[in-house]
């Protein structure tokens, strides 16, 4: 059994439809759980909190219409929590990129029953700009490092100064923003994180890189 899920989360109030809809993937993440492997299992049974809650923060950081692309989904967190919250705006796309089959099989089962508005891509995150030439914003959650992170990124990200990033770190976040700068020039905006302690939402803007 999971509990009922909250009205608000972080905070923020939550419409009875997103409610329903979070509470629906939940369901079905804690089943698809059982048989592969899309979070820590020592993290199910706190599923709302350190999960679900934690990813509607991206979503609640940049709300609003926006083409996403999530790298490396997973288990969905976060690209799925934002794919239900553009629901409810009935505008808005988030592209997940997913190579492993097993993961994207899951993601699309999660994207159709629950409504939400996305599509997955089962291909290395290097080949996504290809079929995901532009978009707004872009997240990722448990991925890699941030100079990695940026790696990725700069296909869509150099020379527009509109894109923004939103990367989740832990308490050691500031060593990986060090490594990151020898390489890029970038906006930094530190979100303090309303679920973890010592965590944080990156945000980064106009993005390129140093020339060595």
């Amino acid at each position: 059994m999971i509990a009922s899920p909250p009205r608000e989360l972080n905070g923020l109030r939550v419409s009875r439809e997103t409610s329903e809809r979070l509470e629906h993937f939940a369901s079905l993440f804690l089943k698809w759980a059982k048989s592969i492997n899309l979070v820590a299992p020592s993290t199910l049974g706190n599923l709302w909190q350190r999960h679900i809650a934690d990813s509607a923060q991206i979503f609640q950081l940049a709300p609003g219409s926006k083409r996403w692309v999530d790298l490396g989904s997973g288990g969905g967190f976060p690209g799925i929590i934002t794919a239900i919250f553009l629901a409810e705006l009935n505008d808005g796309w988030v592209h997940l990129v997913e190579s492993n089959s097993k993961k994207a099989a899951f993601l699309r089962v999660a994207l159709a029953e629950t409504g939400a508005r996305g599509s997955v891509h089962p291909i290395r995150i290097e080949d996504a700009v290809t079929v995901i030439p532009q978009c707004d914003a872009i997240s990722a959650r448990a991925l890699a490092d941030l100079s990695q992170l940026l790696v990725y990124c700069a296909p869509w990200m150099t020379g527009d100064t509109q894109a923004k990033a939103f990367f989740h770190k832990g308490r050691d976040y500031q060593q990986e923003v060090d490594k990151a700068v020898s390489r890029f020039q970038f906006d930094l905006v530190k979100h303090a994180s309303v679920v973890e302690p010592d965590s944080v939402v990156l945000e980064i803007a106009n993005l390129s890189r140093k020339i060595q």
